[in-house]
Parts: structure tokens; sequence; C-alpha cells
């Protein structure tokens, strides 16, 4: 990827709208169906837009939808692309470099979580307030493309001033949201519980595939952040049972109606959220 594929794709994008949205939001494993509740949309399928890379994971349909929630202006990702589809790492950031090159200041990330934290029990959602790198690798490896810094700061790279704010929209919303750390590794493995045991211990509630390469673009990019994880299942060896991507999507279904009133609270709040600096 570099940026002239960016600039490209970015022409293609504008050919088919020219909405300015005000939030971007990436739709994890099942949490897709949102996107079909935007009104005035867009649907532009992935697999149209030049150098877009496909995703190929039950769950993740391809497209982008620009619509309007409430009045708000939204870019939403219906479909993600995974490191471990085979893709560069660089590569899984490249809707996050659209996003910049759109001028969208604020990105909502969600996806489907493992639980390792019993006081983070499925069908929760979690307020991601950090995270752990373990893919060993990181996007911004290479040359600078896109005009930021070399060495970008990851001290607030999920918006801390918004936090309280996405708690009091639960609280109004009756959502009971938790609070946690995002741990991220390779996949398409689930973790043994031995490795769940360690992340445990080294401070992840919950682990991933996805997230971490998107949300470090978006740091680099300057775009605020807010993070949220729907929690599938207990990872592996909390519950003596196998884990299937079924019982991911299964959960995430189940608890659409919390993540939509949730993210439908955040969207409507946008004007209260303090994006510029």
């Amino acid at each position: 990827m570099n940026k002239a594929q960016v600039l490209e794709a970015v022409a293609f994008v504008r050919r088919h709208t020219d909405m300015q949205p005000k939030i971007a939001i990436i739709l994890g494993s099942g949490l897709g169906p949102f996107a079909d509740t935007l009104e005035k949309s867009t649907v532009i399928p992935t697999e149209t837009i030049p150098h877009y890379p496909r995703s190929t994971v039950e769950g993740h349909a391809g497209a982008l939808v620009f619509g309007t929630h409430k009045g708000v202006p939204v870019m939403a990702v219906k479909g993600r692309t995974h490191f471990y589809e085979g893709y560069p790492i660089e590569q899984t950031t490249f809707v996050v470099r659209i996003m910049q090159q759109l001028n969208i200041p604020l990105l909502l990330v969600t996806n489907a979580s493992g639980s390792t934290n019993l006081r983070v029990p499925p069908g929760s959602l979690m307020l991601i307030t950090d995270q752990v790198n373990f893919l060993f690798q990181n996007p911004l490896r290479g040359p600078l493309e896109f005009g930021e810094p070399r060495f970008p700061d990851m001290s607030n790279v999920y918006t801390r001033e918004y936090f309280d704010l996405v708690d009091q929209i639960a609280l109004e919303r009756g959502v009971a949201l938790k609070h946690g750390v995002l741990w991220v590794s390779t996949g398409p493995s689930y973790e043994t519980a031995a490795e769940i045991k360690m992340i445990r211990r080294f401070g992840g509630d919950a682990v991933s595939m996805s997230t971490v390469p998107e949300v470090i673009a978006a740091a680099h990019a300057g775009m605020k952040v807010i993070g949220i994880s729907c929690i599938t299942n207990y990872a592996t060896g909390i519950l003596p049972r196998k884990l299937t991507h079924d019982e991911v999507t299964e959960t995430a279904n189940r608890v659409n109606k919390q993540f939509t009133s949730l993210v439908s609270g955040i969207i409507e709040s946008v004007p209260l959220f303090k994006i510029t600096e």
C-alpha cells in the first residue's frame, strides 16, 4: 500500500458520494447489520474500489456505507480485513488511510472478542481503554507515506476524554458497559489455555485478532478513537468447552440490540465530543 493507491481509492469513493462523514465506524464480526440502519445511504462494494483488500471471513461482508443516523453523516465499514487472511499488516489499515484522506476526525472501532476476565462475561459490551499488540507487527513500519511523525505517541490511543461520556450514554440506554484492555494476537487459531493464562497475568481482559493495526494507523493520522468490544465467549480454558466462530457470530447477533443502541447513542452525541485540539 502506498499513498498513490489510497488517493486512487478515495477518488473512486468521491465519484459515488460527496458526503463528509463526522464519524467512521468499523463493524466487527456479526455487527455489520448496523450499517443497514443508515438513512440516505450509498453502498460501495469494496471489491469495486481500486487496491482495496477483500475480506474473506464469514460475518464480514465487504462494503463501505455512507449514510446518516439522526442527521449525523457516517461512514460505516461493513467487514474488515485481517492480518491472518494473508495481507501485509499495512494493508489491513487501508480503510483507515481512506478515512484520513476524507478528513474524518473520529473513529469508532468495534470487534467481537473473547473474555479472559470473569467480570466481563459473554454478552457484555466493553469499552476498550488500552491495547496490547501481540501481532509482533506494526502498520507504520517502512517508508513514511502519509506525512505523520516517525514515532507517534500512544499514551492516549483510545481517547480517554471520551470515556465518561460513553459511560453516560451506556447508562442512559440501559447498557451495562464494562471497561478493559484489548489483547490482540495474529490468529486464526484461537489461543491455548496456557496462552490465556499468560494474557490474564499480563493484564488483557479480552482477546481479538483485529483492531490494533487500525487503531495504530488512526492514532498516527491524528484521529480520535473510541473502541467497543462485543464479548462473545470466554477464552480458551475459562470454561471446559471448545470455541467456534459460530458461537462468536451467534452471540454478536444476540446482543445486537444493545450494541445498536450504544452505537446509536455515540453517533448522536458526536456534537458533544471535543474532536479538534
